[in-house]
């Protein structure tokens, strides 16, 4: 017959190695566990970018629409210069570049009021 002796020493050494062992698994665990939880979250942190169609007024180049004045009068002076003889010739000059004017300036700002649609690039 075997007799086993009864250490109590021999054990308490091995229950608290046993602990300790246990309480180091357990920290590895929860880090592993915190840093596969700070990738995810850390994941979700990356911008959604997208194209969105966006209108904008054009940009204006001459805002007082001197351009178009100008051309239209010299445009229905022309015009008027071809119309009558004499003074009549004088007066119908003058309503055509009076008259042209008016227009130019009104088909300019018809065209300045215009929006154009762009492309822009978003990111959340």
């Amino acid at each position: 017959m075997v007799t086993v002796a009864h250490n109590p020493i021999g054990e308490s050494m091995n229950t608290q190695l046993k602990s300790v062992i246990a309480a180091a698994l357990m920290s590895c665990v929860m880090v592993t566990g915190a840093a596969t939880a700070q990738s995810k979250s850390s994941k979700s942190k990356t911008p959604r970018c997208y194209d969105v169609e966006v209108q904008r007024p054009k940009q204006v180049k001459d805002q007082h629409k001197i351009a178009g004045t100008a051309i239209g009068a010299v445009a229905g002076g022309l015009l008027g210069n071809q119309v009558g003889g004499g003074n009549g010739k004088k007066l119908a000059t003058a309503a055509g570049a009076v008259g042209g004017a008016f227009a130019g300036r009104k088909i300019q700002e018809n065209q300045q009021n215009k929006t154009e649609t762009v492309i822009e690039r978003r990111c959340d």
